[in-house]
């Protein structure tokens, strides 16, 4: 009955900047940090478990002489999202 739940997904904060990137085609870093409310130390290592997982992928580029790390889910991203959102839904009576 009920659905295993993905453990990278399963954090709130990779859930949450996951939630940001299904809505946007791509975002940077200070728009997460901003929108997550998280530090920049914790936000980075989860932006790279994403990463790592193939969910999304990081572009560092700069930007008037400063770095800036942009961020874009991708399409197993999109898939690995879409199947947590279904699993999670087993958990609530209808």
């Amino acid at each position: 009955m009920f659905k295993d739940l993905d453990p990278i997904l399963h954090s709130q904060l990779r859930l949450a900047v996951m939630s940001l990137l299904v809505g946007t085609e791509q975002a940077d870093f200070n728009f997460l940090k901003e929108k997550t409310q998280s530090s920049a130390g914790n936000l980075s290592v989860q932006i790279t478990k994403l990463e790592e997982a193939g969910y999304i992928s990081v572009l560092k580029t700069y930007e008037n002489k400063r770095p800036k790390t942009i961020c874009k889910i991708t399409a197993a991203g999109l898939s690995a999202f879409e199947t947590y959102v279904k699993a999670l839904k087993t958990y609530f009576p209808e």
